[in-house]
């Protein structure tokens, strides 16, 4: 519980700093705890995931719930329940979520297509901006159709300026940007329910928000949203010099993602979810070539700009510490998700003079195991990664399902053995 007696600037500054000497590879008091924690929250507080996803009262209640009770240094609050009203406005096609193709109570999904087709890399490479405003939006979502007559802007100069106007005189146009209108005043109460929820538990009992913005690996931009995993693996065996462009033009995005979010709201902590970076979905050469040289360019691009990348691995990254070793030093953090003891042991020794390493309590022991199982796998990895500062604790991946009493286990073993003297 809070700990009484102290004011919230203080605890805000002594929980800020403990994440910030852990990054920057000193020793802070304590290992810290930070976990992107997902559909626990909602449950542990009686709330289904629909409710958190339409009615923000029940959202804040949840989330306030679980940062007071079990007092992370770092807070995600309700990032992980997305705005279902802006998601019913545009008709999003490419997530499932409770009343929309899922029961009431379960995580939404993220549903894979190609939205961009094999023969239009070209088309893309060309204007960018053009393609996702006329083809990738109008297919990601049913009510914006009509941005697919999006007129060419860049032709309007001088009496090009008729032509160019013309087709907002089209009713399927009007009709998705009037519905642009709709989603945007829904996102913008979203906002501000966020911003005041982070507003609160800082002034409140000074914790801090664990993200300022997140961002996705340039290869993940591809192979995600537009070509779909079938898509980017195929291309990179048939097409790879056409990926390659594509995925180079992705880094200023991943670069703006994280730089636009501190100059928004002030905090540096970038999270990038690395999807298709994993051990089994590519050689080494592969990585090396598709994922790796864009990826190291936009971590530089972020720490350039004043940003902490958050780097959470999901799936095996054993194979990839070699990478991760020409990451900038004291700059990044580096979330292991599946890892043995002995991977963890060889991923710190690696990067104990280059990255702060956090995770990998698995998901499953927090599910069915016992506070003491939990208590014993924290034992061993503060052992192996928490010793010399620079680690952060973290289960193995967003957590959903769990134990409330394994959760307590964690956070107290955590912050009585992870005590540095």
């Amino acid at each position: 519980m809070i700990a009484m007696g102290r004011n919230a600037f203080a605890l805000y500054e002594e929980r800020i700093a403990r994440v910030k000497d852990a990054i920057a590879l000193r020793k802070p008091d304590r290992v810290p705890i930070v976990s992107p924690v997902q559909k626990f929250v909602y449950d542990y507080a009686g709330v289904t995931m629909k409710e958190a996803m339409y009615q923000y009262d029940k959202t804040k209640r949840a989330c306030k719930k679980f940062v007071y009770e079990f007092e992370p240094d770092m807070d995600f609050g309700p990032w992980f329940a997305l705005p279902g009203e802006v998601l019913e406005i545009v008709d999003l096609k490419w997530l499932r979520w409770p009343g929309h193709g899922l029961e009431d109570n379960n995580m939404y999904q993220f549903i894979e297509d190609e939205y961009m087709k094999e023969d239009e890399y070209d088309e893309f490479d060309a204007d960018v901006t053009r393609f996702l405003l006329t083809k990738w939006l109008p297919r990601s979502a049913g009510n914006i159709q009509g941005l697919s007559k999006f007129p060419d802007i860049k032709n309007a100069m001088w009496f090009g300026w008729f032509p160019a106007c013309l087709p907002f005189a089209s009713a399927e146009l009007q009709g998705a940007l009037q519905t642009l209108r709709y989603a945007g005043e829904a996102l913008g109460r979203y906002y501000k329910f966020v911003g005041e929820y982070f507003a609160e538990i800082k002034a409140e009992h000074g914790f801090p928000a664990a993200a300022g913005s997140f961002a996705w690996a340039p290869f993940d931009l591809i192979g995600d949203t537009l070509r779909g995993t079938e898509g980017v693996l195929t291309d990179m065996l048939l097409r790879p010099a056409q990926l390659e462009k594509a995925i180079e033009k992705m880094v200023p995005v991943g670069i703006a993602m994280g730089v636009q979010g501190l100059q928004i709201t002030g905090n540096p902590f970038c999270w990038i979810w690395l999807h298709k970076g994993m051990d089994s979905f590519m050689s080494d050469v592969q990585f090396e070539q598709f994922y790796w040289r864009s990826l190291k360019r936009m971590i530089d691009g972020l720490v350039a700009g004043g940003v902490t990348p958050m780097i959470y691995g999901e799936g095996w990254l054993n194979r990839r510490v070699k990478y991760f070793a020409e990451l900038p030093r004291g700059k990044c953090m580096l979330h292991f998700d599946n890892a043995s003891f002995d991977d963890m042991r060889a991923a710190k020794n690696a990067l104990r003079d280059i990255a702060c390493i956090s995770g990998n309590v698995p998901n499953l022991l927090f599910s069915y195991g016992t506070p003491a199982d939990i208590k014993d796998y924290v034992r061993k990895l503060i052992d192996i990664c928490g010793r010399d500062g620079g680690y952060i604790m973290d289960t193995a991946a967003l957590l959903d399902d769990a134990k409330p009493e394994n959760i307590r286990a964690w956070f107290d073993f955590t912050r009585e053995y992870g005590v540095y003297r």
